[in-house]
Formats: C-alpha cells, structure tokens, sequence
C-alpha cells in the first residue's frame, strides 16, 4: 500500500476516494478519526489519509489526484451535448442534463 493523499478535510479525502474508486482502484482510509490528538501530536500527523491498495494502480491514482486538484481555468470552446443538445461551457467533461460525455475532439 502507498499514500496517495493526504488533508486536514475528511471531507475532501473522502471526495479524493470516491473519484478514484470510481475508477476502480481501490483505497484505504486511514487518521479519519485523530482531530481530536490535535495539539498532542504535530497537525499532519492527524491529518485523514488515502492509501492506494495495490501498488500497480498508485500512479493513474496520482494523477487522477492531480487533475482533480487542479484549479487551473479550463480553456476552449463551449461543447453541445449530443444527447440532448444542451450547450455547456469546456470545463464540464459531462452533460448536467442527460449524463452525455464531452467529445474528445472539442479541447
């Protein structure tokens, strides 16, 4: 097992792991429970983890992480889903309204 991620916010880890047990690698939470050893122990020792299970899915979990952390703006046109024709601006990869995926060839 490998770390993955690690935050003060249970919240976000338990975001973190869902995006990557979404896609199929699965994970081990571990600290979700130590807030209260804050000021006893150093903050990150306390903070809630992600540990990766198999060692053979740790890098597509890292950069799944990464892109999931990346505030940077998204650029490019707005795409119209071809389900259901909703225009969407670029940053979203899936249609609100019907669950259509963004084409590849529309940056």
């Amino acid at each position: 097992m490998k770390r993955v991620y690690s935050a003060h916010s249970p919240l976000m880890v338990g975001h973190v792991r869902n995006l990557l047990e979404t896609e199929g690698i699965r994970c081990v939470t571990r600290n979700m429970g130590l807030a209260g050893a804050a000021g006893e122990l150093p903050p990150t020792a306390v903070w809630p983890e992600l540990w990766v299970e198999r060692e053979i899915d740790y890098e597509r979990a890292e950069r799944i992480v990464a892109e999931a952390l990346d505030d940077t703006p998204a650029t490019g046109r707005n795409w119209r889903c071809s389900g259901c024709g909703e225009v969407l601006e670029p940053q979203f990869a899936q249609c609100w309204n019907c669950g259509g995926r963004k084409p590849e060839n529309n940056g």
